[in-house]
């Protein structure tokens, strides 16, 4: 079942590629002095609890952005920092980092096996489906279906985002995929993920 489901959005992806943003990573790249010290200028964060944003799939960008602006999802952290950007304005930023290349690290190794296992198969006995089926094998995600790329993304700011989906703390997941999905893991197994996730690509 999950290859199959791993087929069919693969085929999503290939066949909706022309649905992107329709932003300009060149004008982008100066509307993002702001963003530059929580993600850095190129969009690899220097600090493991705010998002690299290198080489993420511009709808899934555009959309975190429009949420955060409609309040759909609260970041503290950035608070006013959005206000005054245009529709144009949060396309060519989201073109832009999504042109940038990510950095990928290592996965800690006592992390390894349990990690791609989830990550790769889910937990079928808890009903956990792989996080490969969504975000595809390597992490590269799906544009088409803002299902956000995971490649190389600091395992702390994993971590901590599937917590706060198993606490509702964030609710701004389609069809509750992701509540329903981090309700089911222990921290053992968030932690284990999100280190595989590090090193995956």
């Amino acid at each position: 079942m999950n290859k199959l489901l791993i087929s069919l959005l693969i085929s999503v992806g290939i066949t909706g590629m022309a649905h992107a943003t329709g932003g300009d990573a060149t004008a982008g790249s100066q509307k993002v002095a702001v963003c530059g010290a929580c993600h850095g200028a190129d969009g690899n964060s220097p600090m493991g609890t705010f998002p690299s944003l290198a080489g993420q799939n511009s709808r899934y960008l555009l959309k975190q952005m429009q949420d955060q602006l409609s309040g759909a999802r609260v970041i503290p952290e950035m608070t006013g920092l959005l206000d005054g950007f245009t529709e144009r304005d949060l396309r060519d930023i989201a073109a832009y980092f999504s042109s940038q290349t990510i950095t990928i690290g290592q996965t800690a190794a006592d992390q390894l096996e349990l990690g791609r296992s989830i990550y790769q198969a889910g937990i079928a006995d808890k009903g956990v489906a792989a996080c490969a089926a969504c975000h595809m094998p390597s992490g590269q995600g799906n544009n088409p279906a803002r299902f956000p790329a995971l490649s190389g993304q600091h395992p702390e700011y994993t971590a901590l985002q599937l917590q706060k989906f198993s606490a509702e703390d964030r609710a701004n997941d389609p069809n509750r995929m992701m509540r329903d999905i981090a309700v089911k893991l222990s921290d053992t197994e968030m932690s284990a993920v999100a280190q595989y996730i590090r090193g995956l690509h």
